[in-house]
């Protein structure tokens, strides 16, 4: 994938991550990559969430790009937790999960 300017590194990070939250969510529905079908699903959202923040990494520098995958990632799995898996809810996760947010918008304002 040619990426030909930053907004449209910054979409395929986000579609990476929103990739990375799939894959999270699959493995977990995996049960130990015991059920086939969501084995496979997350096998295939782990290789095309990577494979997208490695082609993004033709326009942003490597920290920047990684930490926003990241984030993304882990604020977005942390939420389908919450809300699709009945994982607590408390004000010191909601916190710790705004302050990630807040890095990830620190990170991309920086970079321009």
């Amino acid at each position: 994938m040619v990426l030909t300017g930053t907004w449209q590194a910054w979409a395929v990070i986000a579609l990476s991550g929103a990739l990375e939250v799939c894959f999270s969510l699959a493995m977990k529905l995996s049960e130990g990559f015991t059920r086939p079908w969501y084995s496979l699903l997350s096998v295939l959202t782990g290789a095309c969430s990577v494979w997208l923040i490695a082609s993004t990494l033709q326009v942003l520098p490597v920290g920047t790009a990684y930490a926003v995958w990241a984030g993304i990632g882990a604020v977005g799995t942390a939420v389908v937790g919450m809300v699709f898996l009945g994982e607590p809810v408390d004000a010191m996760r909601l916190v710790s999960m705004g302050l990630v947010v807040a890095g990830i918008v620190g990170l991309q304002l920086s970079h321009g």
